[in-house]
């Protein structure tokens, strides 16, 4: 009988689940969403300054034009419906509750939430605190790293 994989443990790739979503657009998530956790409070709405005279504090600051926002959002929606279930179920399996024998079971309520959530998937997902670590979390007990795509460039998906 093979054994099941705990939390933090990789299975062997035979036993693992097939996703949907690459290693290398969940990694882009990632980097993008630990992009948007950093920002901090918007500290004065219209300085009306020169951007090089305030040493270009606004870019760490949370405006509703961020950049980092559109562009999560962008790519987020760009994903068809199974990579978007596979984002939601990764998070949710990264926060450390589940196993990846729970995988089918996540899979199926993220399918199950996409089709009667309201929201986008993208803003769910940037309501979600700790997301890239959660992600990230989700991703290794697939047996994948983002260190294997540190030079990752968005045209090659």
């Amino acid at each position: 009988m093979p054994t099941k994989a705990k939390q933090g443990e990789e299975s062997s790739p035979e036993e693992l689940p097939a996703l949907t979503i690459s290693p290398e657009k969940v990694c882009f998530v990632i980097t993008k969403a630990r992009e948007f956790d950093v920002k901090d409070a918007v500290t004065e709405s219209d300085p009306g300054s020169n951007p090089s005279d305030d040493r270009m504090i606004a870019v760490l600051e949370d405006h509703s034009d961020d950049p980092v926002v559109q562009e999560l959002t962008s790519f987020v929606s760009s994903l068809n419906e199974d990579e978007q279930i596979d984002l939601v179920a990764l998070a949710w399996l990264g926060r450390n509750d589940n196993t990846i024998e729970d995988w089918p079971a996540l899979r199926e309520e993220a399918a199950r939430a996409h089709s009667t959530r309201t929201t986008h998937t993208a803003n769910y997902l940037l309501g979600t605190p700790l997301l890239s670590d959660q992600l990230e979390e989700g991703l290794s007990l697939f047996g994948q790293s983002c260190e294997d795509f540190e030079d990752f460039e968005i045209h090659r998906l």
